[in-house]
């Protein structure tokens, strides 16, 4: 069901604004595809969610990320497998419940995510690089906004 306003041209501004989001995720598909083969020829864009967010949150376990990622927990763990037989994440056990494995990420993990972020950094920067401080201040809070619509 689509909603109308009373004002035909906030209806199509709106509208020009949720296709241009279709077309940056499908971007960011590729970017994440692109990006997981740039950390490892074996890992998807699945695995790559998973091991910048391990990076990210610095140690985590299955639970939070399947909890994080919006990922079937199923999703999560073999996507963990795979980055542990990569060398990528190291899995503990936790200090205060050993039923439960702490998942961290290897040095080789860090530098190589950090890399990515720091290309995917720059492709950022040049787009927007000639906004004003006031205008990337606007689209970031209506990205905000977005996000928890």
């Amino acid at each position: 069901m689509i909603t109308m306003t009373a004002e035909p041209a906030v209806d199509e501004a709106i509208a020009r604004v949720e296709e241009q989001l279709g077309v940056v995720f499908n971007r960011a598909r590729l970017v994440w595809k692109q990006a997981a083969e740039q950390i490892h020829p074996d890992l998807q864009p699945a695995g790559y969610k998973v091991l910048s967010t391990i990076t990210r949150l610095g140690s985590t376990t299955a639970h939070v990320l399947a909890t994080e990622l919006d990922m079937d927990k199923s999703v999560v763990s073999r996507q963990v497998r795979v980055l542990e037989d990569v060398g990528l994440v190291e899995s503990l056990p936790d200090e205060r419940d050993g039923r439960i494995r702490v998942l961290r990420p290897t040095a080789t993990a860090v530098e190589r995510i950090s890399a990515v972020r720091a290309s995917n950094q720059a492709r950022v920067r040049a787009a927007l690089e000639n906004r004003s401080v006031e205008e990337l201040g606007t689209f970031a809070e209506m990205l905000r906004v977005l996000a928890e619509a």
